[in-house]
């Protein structure tokens, strides 16, 4: 069983060395390989990288002339890897490399599972060095996501994971940046796949300069949010607006109960506009989940169709 371990690396010249070797001794007595992709790096990672590769067959380097984000450099470790396993780590080695055997071994003892994930977030999983208010908005983020995808999976953002070879045969990608994690659970889960966590530790960074951008990971997170499960903006929307129609509402009843009620104030209007934009929310809300479910149909054709194109591509 070959295994393919994939890692993306931007201006990491402080952890490149140690990562590889990490990685090498973690996987002594197994078929592998490990993917370096160098996503446009600025600095001596790529020199390090080939460093690394020039004594060891094993290692190969893939580099992007310019930075693409996270999600390009996924997807070219995917279509490198040549692996039955494909495995994919930070190059900072947030998640410790010993995760990589237990992973396999995951996969190799139940067969009915597809992804496994280590998780910092589910019960037993552990967190350390990580700063309280990042912490706390990507538990948050964590779990509105997973909400939205109605799965019970603590954390959908770890890159830290296993997947077997047809799962990435068959996955459609198109995110560029670290949303990429998200979209391979959603896509996968749509498409059947099973998906386990385990318990993992995510320490703080020792080495380099963290990629982490707390405004963009938040707009990250709702925005898929609301592409999953748009129901959760309209519905919001929809509510507040009924409340308030049902509001103004009680308050012309009240009006004309005192005999006040002035039939040509645009207060009855408004009221009345109210309730039908709060019903229109909820109803735009019910097409757009319709949708969502016609784009996860398109999904399954998309998997079938690229199965298909790479059996008829072989030998």
């Amino acid at each position: 069983m070959k295994i393919s371990v994939i890692v993306p690396m931007y201006n990491e010249a402080e952890s490149a060395a140690n990562t590889v070797a990490r990685i090498e001794d973690v996987l002594k007595g197994q078929d592998y390989e490990i993917l370096v992709v160098n996503d446009g790096s600025s600095d001596s990672t790529l020199k390090r990288a080939n460093d690394a590769a020039s004594k060891n067959q094993r290692i190969m380097v893939v580099s992007h002339r310019t930075n693409l984000g996270l999600g390009s450099a996924v997807r070219t470790g995917f279509s490198n890897a040549k692996g039955d396993y494909v495995i994919t780590i930070d190059a900072d080695l947030s998640y410790d490399a010993k995760y990589i055997p237990i992973l396999i071994k995951e996969l190799e003892q139940n067969p009915d599972v597809d992804i496994v994930v280590g998780s910092p977030y589910m019960p037993s999983g552990v967190t350390s060095n990580v700063p309280f208010f990042r912490l706390l908005l990507s538990k948050m983020g964590n779990r509105m996501i997973a909400y939205a995808m109605n799965t019970k999976i603590h954390t959908v953002t770890s890159i830290l994971r296993i997947y077997r070879r047809d799962v990435v045969d068959s996955l459609d990608l198109d995110s560029k940046g670290p949303e990429i994690e998200v979209e391979i659970l959603a896509k996968a889960a749509t498409l059947g796949y099973k998906i386990k966590e385990i318990p993992a530790v995510l320490k703080g960074r020792d080495r380099g300069k963290s990629k982490f951008k707390l405004t963009s990971g938040i707009k990250r997170h709702l925005m898929f949010s609301l592409y999953e499960k748009p129901i959760m903006l309209f519905g919001l929307i929809g509510i507040i607006t009924l409340l308030l129609g049902f509001a103004s509402g009680s308050y012309i009843f009240y009006l004309s109960l005192i005999n006040r009620l002035d039939p040509t104030r645009p207060l009855m209007y408004v009221t009345l506009l109210l309730i039908l934009g709060g019903i229109l929310m909820f109803f735009f809300g019910f097409i757009s989940t319709q949708l969502v479910t016609l784009r996860k149909e398109v999904y399954k054709v998309q998997k079938e169709n690229k199965l298909l194109d790479r059996k008829l591509r072989k030998p």
